[in-house]
């Protein structure tokens, strides 16, 4: 199996995020290192919610067909 790693930066505050669970959002949009326009569930990135908000450098992973693997932080 291919796949594809995209490297992106968010700083998503915890009030910012609280629309996603008032389900006023779902997606987050956000330009990957290379250029690249991302464009992706927010539900992907509740495992690194913290009190302060969404804060750091990822790497999602796709898979052929731009299907989602995983997203890991790096910093």
């Amino acid at each position: 199996m291919r796949t594809e790693k995209i490297i992106f930066k968010l700083a998503i505050s915890a009030e910012a995020f609280l629309a996603v669970y008032q389900g006023r959002a779902k997606n987050i949009s956000t330009v990957a290192v290379d250029g690249r326009r991302l464009e992706f569930s927010a539900e992907k990135v509740k495992p690194f919610l913290t009190h302060d908000g969404v804060y750091g450098t990822f790497e999602m992973e796709l898979a052929e067909a731009h299907k989602f693997v995983g997203i890991r932080r790096l910093s």
